[in-house]
């Protein structure tokens, strides 16, 4: 039954995917419709699950709805804000980077709050807003992708395999989703793609390991949503904005330079020790699924 269930949620996937990525493709950038085609890409891997949970099991139960304890759902928060941090203030200090970038703070924040403040004013009132309101907004687009593929996904990989290939197939799954954008559309940065597409990959299929650990250790989806939500707000809203190019800078930071990808690969070496401590990981998903 697993394996009918995988294969009917990525063949949905595959479907739903590919009608988003063929009208992103031809907009030629993310933002078309006001983000609208972004939002149901998202939320592609997830309406394919819910759909195959419900056709094979007839209920929606069993995608780690329960909360779990709060420790994990505070995690997923903290890390990606530490791995971000960590990476952009290296890259700062080191000079890959320059920190902030006068044109986003003058047009983008100053000119949109349209009060008399300071420029550290300014910054600190707009990550306070992004990292916040931001994070909630950020949450709805990321529970689509994330109801699929570590509501869905990981759990039943569980079922038939080990936690190391669980993590590392529903890895690299994520990270070709994601490839069709980073090719055809505006999802990219100014390196080349190939170097785009493999630190994107390495990045990807770190993060899917302590995704993966987390998701299996608290029984909760949530967890997978606050994560990818804050991944994405850190980055994309407020770290690498405020950065400025040197030169090197696109080969650096983002999710498609080597930065990120070097410090989620250090941390997802860290769950990767701690697979022990899942026990039988087809032992933990049968508890949590009863109970979710």
């Amino acid at each position: 039954m697993t394996k009918k269930k995988l294969t009917l949620f990525l063949l949905l996937t595959a479907a739903l995917s590919a009608v988003f990525h063929v009208v992103i493709a031809r907009a030629g950038t993310m933002r078309a419709r006001g983000g609208l085609y972004v939002a149901g890409l998202m939320w592609s891997p997830g309406v394919a699950a819910l759909v195959t949970q419900l056709v094979t099991e007839g209920t929606l139960r069993g995608l780690g709805w329960r909360w779990g304890k709060t420790r994990y759902q505070l995690l997923s928060i903290a890390l990606p804000f530490l791995m971000v941090s960590l990476t952009y203030a290296v890259v700062w200090l080191t000079g890959l980077g320059g920190f902030p970038d006068p044109a986003f703070v003058e047009e983008e924040i100053v000119g949109q709050l349209d009060l008399e403040v300071s420029q550290t004013q300014a910054i600190l009132i707009y990550v306070l807003v992004s990292g916040s309101f931001g994070l909630v907004t950020s949450s709805l687009t990321a529970l689509g992708e994330e109801i699929g593929w570590r509501g869905f996904l990981v759990p039943e990989l569980a079922k038939v395999s080990t936690f190391a290939k669980t993590a590392l197939i529903s890895g690299f799954i994520w990270a070709l989703y994601h490839v069709p954008a980073i090719l055809f559309a505006d999802y990219n940065s100014e390196a080349p793609l190939w170097y785009g597409v493999t630190c994107f990959t390495v990045m990807a299929v770190a993060a899917s390991v302590i995704m993966a650990w987390i998701r299996l250790r608290s029984g909760s989806v949530w967890t997978a949503m606050f994560f990818h939500a804050a991944h994405n707000v850190f980055i994309q809203m407020i770290f690498t904005p405020l950065t400025t190019d040197t030169g090197v800078t696109e080969y650096v930071i983002d999710e498609f330079g080597a930065g990120l990808a070097v410090v989620y690969v250090a941390v997802a070496l860290v769950f990767w020790r701690m697979r022990d401590q899942l026990e039988s990981v087809s032992k933990e998903v049968s508890t949590t699924s009863a109970n979710a």
